[in-house]
């Protein structure tokens, strides 16, 4: 058993909904603003056939001391370590779309660098399958080693 810190869970800012609160996650996103009278950077990463718009909320408190001016500026990427602290869905009636804001403590940010946006999405869903794959056969292994 490990004393030392839980790894983050790596995901698609669109996923950050179905993780459950005091999650560690990791994710890339674009950054929409940024308020300096109350620490948020407001994150996001629309996919193009997303009806569900999800938005990451970031506290940036811990980190202000190293965040540089350019990982503020709207349409910098950016890769994000945090808690997940909440979870608010909400209805956007003018366009129909449903919105999640989650609400992150951000541990740690960088700026990326050159990216393939369709490459980096097709691994992380792939890496997720594995996982769940795997769950799947650990459940279906510890089923059959339980059974009478």
């Amino acid at each position: 058993m490990s004393n030392g810190p839980l790894p983050s869970q790596l995901c698609l800012l669109s996923e950050l909904p179905s993780k459950a609160v005091h999650s560690k996650v990791r994710f890339l996103s674009c950054v929409s603003s940024y308020s300096t009278a109350s620490g948020i950077l407001a994150l996001e990463h629309h996919q193009p056939m997303d009806t569900h718009r999800v938005f990451a909320l970031v506290n940036v408190d811990l980190i202000l001391e190293s965040l540089k001016a350019e990982q503020t500026r709207p349409g910098q990427w950016v890769n994000l370590i945090g808690y997940i602290t909440s979870i608010s869905p909400l209805a956007d009636e003018s366009s129909g779309h449903r919105v999640t804001n989650v609400h992150v403590q951000a541990l740690l940010l960088w700026s990326v660098g050159p990216l393939d946006l369709e490459r980096y999405e097709k691994s992380v869903k792939s890496l997720e399958a594995g996982r769940i794959s795997a769950l799947a056969r650990s459940t279906s292994l510890s089923d059959t080693l339980l059974q009478p």
